[in-house]
């Protein structure tokens, strides 16, 4: 079992339903986590699917809740949004991109393969300093409320299965067994800070 907690990411485009999802899960199971979105903006669902709401990563979660209650209180409530935004502010201010973080992970979870891919090209590009090895693992989750909440319960197993572990530099026999078991595939590499 590692000596200290489990330093925990989870990354996903927008930083808004499944990175934050897994980072309430993660938290009430007491793991020492961050959460992330790699875009240049926040999207959210919008009036039609080719009219999403942009946000910049600076607008707090609470002002985009007030600004789609402006825009149309009923229809962000019955889609769900403004329940995950009402979640979000209670975790965290706004929601924070991964390229702006220089803290080091034992661990970061990918929610989908171009956001994994995204994470590594960030990592790579990065002076590493200390060269301690962080795992990132892409746990591909589709974008929706109740696969985000699936998906959150995998990547919390996942991280109590690594935090019991007696190597948790050497992740792929728990990753192996969790494919077995999910019959999901899983994406990992290991990096350097």
């Amino acid at each position: 079992m590692p000596s200290s907690p489990l330093r925990v990411a989870v990354v996903c485009r927008s930083n808004v339903n499944r990175s934050m999802e897994a980072h309430s899960i993660l938290l009430k199971r007491g793991f020492h986590v961050q959460s992330f979105g790699v875009g240049s903006r926040v999207k959210l669902p919008g009036p039609s699917s080719n009219r999403p709401v942009i946000y910049d990563f600076s607008t707090t979660y609470k002002q985009m809740y007030e600004d789609l209650c402006r825009k149309d209180r009923e229809g962000y409530s019955r889609n769900g949004i403004l329940h995950l935004l009402g979640r979000n502010e209670r975790i965290k201010p706004r929601p924070e991109r991964f390229q702006e973080c220089s803290d080091p992970f034992d661990v970061i979870f990918t929610c989908e393969e171009s956001v994994y891919d995204r994470v590594i090209q960030e990592l790579w590009a990065r002076e590493q300093a200390t060269f301690q090895p962080v795992h990132v693992v892409s746990v591909d989750i589709a974008d929706t409320l109740e696969d985000a909440t699936l998906g959150a319960f995998l990547i919390c197993e996942l991280c109590q299965s690594l935090q019991r572990a007696d190597d948790v530099d050497s992740p792929e026999q728990l990753l192996l067994a969790a494919e077995e078991k999910t019959g999901k595939s899983f994406l990992h590499t290991v990096c350097f800070y």
